[in-house]
């Protein structure tokens, strides 16, 4: 039995193609995994894998949980919910190319991801390695959070 984990999917606006591509590539091993998007990113993804889907009556269900678009608070929702350790993976296919009105959400963003050690992809190669990886499977895989205790108490003085 494959463990199920929570994958969060976001994409920006020039990127929702790409992702929409790479959730149709891998639509058979996403399903057995709980899926946590954004906005617009959500309801393609959605779409996508009902697509996949009809196609095989075997795979009937997907778990989708959809959060407020990014500019609008999701990033800042998803974000709590890795802070929250509510999230294992993050696949995140950002635009280098354009300017983001909420630039700064998405830093914050990446910098959880990163503070919690969450696995995270941010295109279509990393993410292919991730979703390919023994670890998406059968295999147990603990990640190690960094104790940030004395960080804390260190500002406290």
């Amino acid at each position: 039995m494959t463990k199920r984990l929570t994958v969060a999917l976001v994409a920006h606006d020039n990127m929702k193609c790409d992702l929409a591509e790479w959730v149709a590539w891998n639509w058979e091993k996403l399903l057995s995994h709980r899926l946590i998007c954004t906005g617009t990113t959500g309801r393609i993804v959605a779409e996508t894998l009902m697509a996949r889907r009809s196609t095989d009556a075997a795979h009937s269900r997907f778990d989708i949980t959809m959060l407020k678009s990014g500019p609008l608070g999701g990033d800042q929702q998803l974000g709590s919910m890795i802070a929250n350790n509510d999230i294992d993976m993050l696949i995140f296919f950002w635009d280098p190319m354009s300017a983001q009105p909420h630039d700064v959400d998405v830093k914050a963003l990446l910098r959880l991801a990163t503070l919690y050690n969450v696995p995270t992809a941010i295109n279509r190669s990393s993410a292919d390695y991730l979703i390919s990886s023994p670890l998406m499977g059968d295999e147990e895989y603990t990640p190690v959070i960094k104790d940030y205790k004395s960080y804390i108490e260190r500002q406290l003085k």
